[in-house]
């Protein structure tokens, strides 16, 4: 399964590789500065994604205040790939403290954003673009209008949504199928083994309403590499979780996790962070994961979590050292409680021979 085996995001026939190439790391300003790289750093690890065949390509207009935009519009336009490249970009957060309308989700400043990222990537038109995060204070129906028009117009190809409730992306998809308007593809959220969240409710709600999940932070930040450890200051090891003093919040359950991710590694004789990404990738609803690179041959050892299959009996190690109880109402939800309450005794046979669901998301090499 390595990056230039291309997945349908979502209900769309948009194509894209399971590990998609974030962009983060790029250009050392704003933010996200202390581990940026500079144009000349990142271009290897860019050249080095197109290299081994993948297409999906991640960035925002809030990393680095700009740059990670602008020096990946450089590295497309200097490699001429821009019609191979999916390329994403997110908007939402603030450009300009002073003016009220220089962040958000309203109509006013998308159509300012997506006109800005469309000069630093250098390009008339971007394949996906995402609302980066909710505002709590925008209608669903302005967004989605603007997505729309934003398309008609040739601006952008696609629309997702990105850290949203699952509520807001199902009021999202659904206003726009009852107005006819372009759907929301693709979902960007946090998803690892150490954070599995977005199960509750996101999970289900993007495979029912055609949404295709990518997930972000698939190594908990790094610390699913296995480099850190637990002392009295706090995570210790490279990185730059190192010195955390919080300890990064991390609970008994999270090394215990951390324990099992390095015997199932061991087993397979490979590294631990592969392990982890081949897990998210592979999860049911995931249509890509995000790997960041801090250099090509990182950026290599990251592509590699595609090339081999989690046996069976060790993904099942993996769900149930990260698996943690289901809160609140969500209880009544599962399997055993419904069987319990619910149905008692209730035998459900198997769907007769021929049977086929209304909809279906067919992905290419999959049984018909």
């Amino acid at each position: 399964m390595p990056v230039d085996h291309y997945y349908l995001l979502g209900r769309s026939g948009l194509r894209v590789s399971r590990l998609a190439l974030g962009t983060m790391n790029f250009g050392t300003g704003g933010f996200h500065a202390a581990y940026g790289k500079t144009e000349q750093q990142a271009r290897p690890i860019f050249r080095h994604y197109l290299e081994a065949g993948g297409n999906f390509v991640d960035t925002a207009d809030f990393y680095t205040a700009g740059e990670s935009e602008t020096i990946l519009g450089n590295l497309i336009a200097e490699a001429g790939v821009r019609d191979r490249v999916v390329l994403t970009t997110k908007f939402t957060n603030s450009v300009d403290p002073a003016d009220p309308n220089a962040g958000g989700n309203g109509r006013k400043h998308m159509i300012r954003a997506v006109e800005a990222s469309l000069r630093r990537l250098r390009t008339d038109y971007i394949d996906l673009f995402l609302l980066h995060t909710w505002d709590r204070i925008t209608p669903v129906e302005e967004v989605m209008r603007t997505f729309d028009d934003l398309t008609r117009a040739g601006k952008i190809r696609y629309a997702g949504l990105s850290d949203v409730p699952a509520w807001y992306a199902a009021r999202a998809q659904s206003f726009a199928e009852a107005d006819s308007l372009v759907p929301v593809v693709g979902l960007q959220l946090p998803y690892s083994l150490v954070d599995r969240t977005i199960e509750l409710e996101h999970v289900d709600m993007g495979r029912s309403l055609g949404l295709g999940i990518t997930a972000w932070s698939p190594l908990a930040g790094g610390f699913l590499t296995g480099k850190y450890r637990a002392d009295g200051q706090g995570l210790a090891g490279e990185g730059r979780l190192a010195g955390d003093a919080s300890g990064g919040a991390r609970t008994e359950r999270d090394w215990r996790l951390l324990a099992t991710l390095e015997k199932v590694a061991a087993e397979l004789g490979v590294s631990m962070a592969q392990v982890a990404l081949n897990w998210v990738a592979t999860q049911p609803g995931v249509g890509s994961a995000i790997v960041g690179a801090g250099s090509a041959e990182q950026l290599d050892a990251n592509m590699a979590a595609l090339d081999f299959e989690l046996p069976a009996g060790l993904r099942a190690e993996l769900d149930e050292a990260s698996s943690a109880p289901p809160p609140s109402v969500y209880r009544m939800f599962t399997p055993a409680y419904q069987s319990w309450l619910i149905n008692p005794g209730l035998k459900v046979a198997d769907k007769p021979a021929g049977y086929a669901p209304a909809v279906r998301n067919w992905v290419p090499g999959s049984a018909a």
